[in-house]
């Protein structure tokens, strides 16, 4: 799975957002400033070329869909800079959103309800 641009990003964000649609669909998804229509079609093909994105031709027009999950994405390139930027550690990570404060202590406390919680599930 390759690495996407901020453009790329973006564009997906809308595709995940709509599920199957056009180019038009995917722009009425996005915030505004919003790019030319020909950017974001050219980017949605780009996106099918790198196998993100699928599509099927109905009538004369495409319709394009997700051929990879957000979660998908999420969990390979998350775990990237986890790997990249934190020595394989997302304790390092979490330490790095409290040290520049970007994390507060209740949301701190949240996450450890959350571990705590999954952990009696299992």
């Amino acid at each position: 799975m390759e690495k996407l641009t901020q453009q790329e990003e973006e564009a997906m964000q809308a595709v995940w957002k709509v599920g199957e649609g056009n180019v038009k669909s995917f722009m009425a998804a996005l915030d505004e400033p919003w790019p030319p229509y020909t950017t974001l079609a050219s980017t949605i093909k780009n996106l099918e070329k790198k196998g993100y994105v699928q599509s099927r031709l109905i009538g004369n027009a495409y319709l394009y869909a997700p051929a990879v999950t957000e979660e998908m994405y999420k969990q390979k390139f998350m775990g990237n800079v986890v790997k990249d930027y934190f020595e394989n550690s997302y304790k390092e990570l979490v330490n790095f959103f409290v040290e520049k404060k970007k994390i507060s202590a209740d949301e701190l406390k949240e996450i450890i309800g959350l571990i705590e919680g999954r952990d009696k599930e299992n």
